[in-house]
């Protein structure tokens, strides 16, 4: 209907003017885009609107039910023409045998030339071979078509032939068929269903949208600005829609009326908000009364607070502070600031929380008591503090809200007891999870670091490849370093530890640092005297100082100081020292520098693996977490201190060694990587290590037995199989580890050699030092250390 008509109820009905003006904010963006807009601005319209929420949900959900479909349909079509082909290959195997096995036996290669190329021409078959088995001079092998590498099926059919009496192999039929076709087949229909689909969807959903437009998102413009600029002191006419007349209601008509119904609330409750006014003038006599009264109760509930052994508090009817028992100032907190100010705003986390402050503060308003409200609050000094408070409401003899009183406790020792247990607890939780994932990359590097000798020994003619050969090395081996320091942070890196004088340690390392910091850092030392030795692996420590070193660097772009220092320390209290920590007798190492300081909102993350403040590409993020994981395994701890602008200290604690270092140990010459020509049982899960140890050990001139499981494995031995070393996985599927089949294989064959692999040493690996009674070959490996350790094992008694 048109502005200024009567509707049939005889009401005068208009079309709000807010509602022809400013509807780009409020509502659907194509009621209110203009024929003059930008593609730009009415796409920036649409995107903002629900129609375009609506629009991706459906094209979101059609695209899922699409995808699932064509997959399922693709799936049934594969299996499908698969089936034709094995059938095709079995009616071959019953058709040809007879005649093939004739013409081999007479030697008739042409007549069995002529057979392979009648094969050939069958759909889907692109090789077919033929060969003698018989053991004579120039035995018959022919072979029409190419065989292919990948996307095919291949068969091998025995050749008998009857003589005297008594069946005879005389020779294989191979047959393969590919599935190029297949595949080309099916991604053709794949493109058809996708590109059909797409378009019959998007249509669609374009539909849906103009009809949510046309019946929804355009009453809402109408409605929302209305509601803008409603006038409580000038009123417009009731809310009116335009569209057709309905004879029955529906929600937006219902939603206009509540709007009207509303309005006229406002205008009742207007008029009685005036009368009120004038009430609260006379009520300001008896108010001023009540306050006198308030201030002999105040000086009463004064003298109880101050001998508190927790503080007391009072707000007003705006929950401001209007009283802090002097109590208060014994938990580092300045009162005076407090008084005046609003306890809600002096929380600090009140935004973190929105949900529990709503609540308090809805509490707050309905005048209810509260009890064990926790919230922030930070001290003179800056120091982070946890309150908890209870409070009851205090009313007038009319009853009317005066205020809240209540009291305050500091729970900050016990929350930072509590964060130092989860913070732990999450320590550990990572610590497993990177164990799995570097298990993971070292089976993958296994096979780069070894197969890239192989190519590098067939390259080594040729420069350009060989250096690109040459970088896959270095970045194999970069790898096989980050999982050596994941393994390192989840103290599942076997360690070799011995007793070691730690000063002589530090200088040792003190020489590599030199020239590795650069001539702008500093390195100043202050060892003891009269230092402990110490229990511990001497290269994981020198690794863990440099790592430190390196860190202290950096944080010092333009230079500064690196100090190091030895004690001895002795823990007590090792709950107030460290949650992990055990008591004893410890030598601390601590490496210290001027640099810039750790922010306090991201150093307890400092440990955590890959975790960064360096710029892209200029860490791991894994240096911090192997000391820490190493500092533990060892059975010490870590502790880091930093201020922003004056520089960190970090301090390693190891326990200390119960007799004095002995003297380094000569380095054992290494053993020549030498094969031999012994029968090798190989159990390894993933199919490309498998394959790699079959061919390395092949061409080191070992025979190889096959198992992808310890249940396979142990079906080899209980049939007879003969081999004279075990080379098993040590992480494998089935429920069964490869200590558990070690286990099995001993107690069935006595004296059995193992020789155990694995990424993941957790299993062998106990108060951080690998048994003494395991032969480990660690992943990653190369050729020579296969080599090598096959031949310890086996020589070993």
């Amino acid at each position: 209907m048109d502005k200024g008509e009567t509707d049939r109820n005889g009401r005068y009905v208009i079309e709000p003017v807010a509602a022809e003006g400013d509807l780009h904010a409020i509502g659907s963006p194509i009621a209110s885009a203009s024929p003059g807009l930008r593609p730009a601005e009415i796409f920036d319209r649409l995107r903002s609107g629900i129609g375009f929420r609506l629009l991706a949900a459906v094209l979101l959900f059609s695209s899922l039910v699409t995808l699932t479909l064509t997959a399922l349909q693709l799936y049934l079509d594969y299996d499908h023409e698969v089936g034709v082909i094995e059938t095709r290959l079995d009616e071959i195997g019953q058709s040809y045998l007879a005649s093939l096995g004739e013409s081999l036996w007479a030697l008739d290669q042409n007549q069995l030339q002529l057979q392979l190329n009648g094969i050939l021409r069958l759909p889907g078959i692109n090789a077919v071979e033929i060969r003698e088995v018989l053991d004579r001079k120039d035995p018959v092998h022919i072979s029409v078509g190419n065989r292919s590498a990948r996307a095919s099926i291949a068969r091998e059919y025995p050749l008998d032939y009857m003589v005297r009496g008594t069946r005879r192999p005389i020779g294989v039929l191979y047959v393969e068929a590919t599935l190029t076709e297949v595949y080309r087949h099916l991604l053709n229909r794949t493109l058809v269903i996708l590109a059909s689909q797409a378009a019959k969807t998007f249509l669609v959903s374009l539909f849906i949208l103009y009809i949510f437009h046309v019946l929804v998102t355009r009453h809402l413009i109408t409605i929302a600005a209305f509601a803008g600029s409603y006038n409580l002191a000038r009123p417009p006419p009731p809310l009116r829609l335009n569209r057709r007349v309905r004879h029955k209601p529906d929600e937006l008509d219902k939603v206009a009326d509540a709007f009207n119904d509303l309005c006229a609330n406002l205008q009742r409750a207007y008029g009685d908000l005036q009368q009120v006014n004038a009430q609260l003038q006379q009520d300001l006599l008896v108010r001023q009364k009540a306050e006198r009264d308030a201030q002999l109760s105040e000086e009463r509930f004064r003298d109880y607070a101050e001998t508190a052994s927790d503080w007391f508090w009072e707000t007003g009817p705006d929950h401001h502070f209007t009283y802090l028992s002097e109590r208060f100032e014994a938990f580092g907190m300045d009162r005076t600031v407090l008084i005046g100010t609003s306890r809600i705003d002096s929380a600090i986390n009140s935004g973190a929380e929105p949900e529990k402050w709503r609540e308090h503060e809805a509490v707050l308003e309905r005048h209810e008591p509260f009890r064990n409200f926790e919230y922030t609050r930070r001290d003179r000094a800056g120091r982070l503090r946890h309150v908890s408070v209870s409070g009851r409401p205090v009313f007038a003899a009319d009853g009317r809200f005066l205020g809240y009183r209540g009291t305050g406790t500091d729970l900050t020792e016990q929350h930072e007891t509590a964060d130092r247990l989860r913070q732990s607890q999450k320590m550990d939780a990572i610590g497993q999870l990177t164990g799995g994932v570097a298990h993971d990359f070292n089976n993958v590097l296994t096979v780069i670091t070894g197969t890239i000798e192989i190519i590098q020994e067939g390259v080594a003619d040729r420069p350009e490849l060989a250096a690109i050969a040459h970088l896959i090395d270095e970045a194999a081996m970069r790898g096989a370093e980050i999982t050596s320091q994941l393994l390192t942070f989840a103290r599942r890196q076997p360690l070799q530890p011995r007793e070691v004088d730690i000063n002589d340690l530090v200088l040792d390392v003190c020489k590599l640092l030199k020239p590795m910091l650069g001539e702008h850092v500093e390195i100043e030392t202050h060892l003891a005297s009269d230092a402990w030795s110490a229990l511990t692996d001497p290269s994981q420590l020198s690794a863990a100082i440099v790592n430190l070193a390196i860190n202290a660097r950096d944080a010092m772009p333009g230079g500064g100081k690196l100090t190091i220092e030895t004690a001895n320390v002795v823990i007590d209290d090792a709950a107030s020292f460290d949650d992990e920590a055990r008591a004893g007798e410890f030598v601390m190492i601590a490496v210290a520098d001027t640099g810039q300081g750790i922010p306090a909102d991201i150093i307890g993350r400092v440990f955590e693996p890959f975790f960064t403040t360096k710029g892209v590409g200029r860490g791991t993020g894994l240096g911090l977490a192997m000391v820490y994981g190493f500092a533990r395994q060892t059975g010490g701890t870590v502790k880091i201190e930093s201020e922003q602008g004056r520089g960190t200290v970090v301090r390693l604690y190891l326990p200390r060694s119960e007799i004095q270092a002995s003297a380094k140990s000569p380095t054992a010459p290494a053993v020549a990587a030498l094969g031999g020509q012994e029968t090798i049982l190989v159990v390894e899960d993933d199919p490309l290590v498998q394959g790699y140890v079959i061919a390395q050990l092949g061409g080191l001139g070992y025979r190889t037995l096959i198992a992808s499981d310890a249940e396979a494995a142990l079906a080899l031995v209980d049939q007879g199989a003969e081999f004279d070393l075990l080379f098993t996985d040590v992480v494998m599927p089935g429920g069964m580890n490869g200590r558990e089949l070690a286990d099995a294989v001993l107690a069935r064959r006595p004296g059995t050699k193992v020789l155990f692999t694995s990424g993941y040493t957790d299993e062998f690996v106990h108060d951080g030092r690998l048994d003494s009674s395991v032969a480990l070959l660690r992943k990653p490996y190369r050729r020579a250390d296969l080599a090598q350790k096959i031949r310890e094992v086996l020589a070993a008694k």
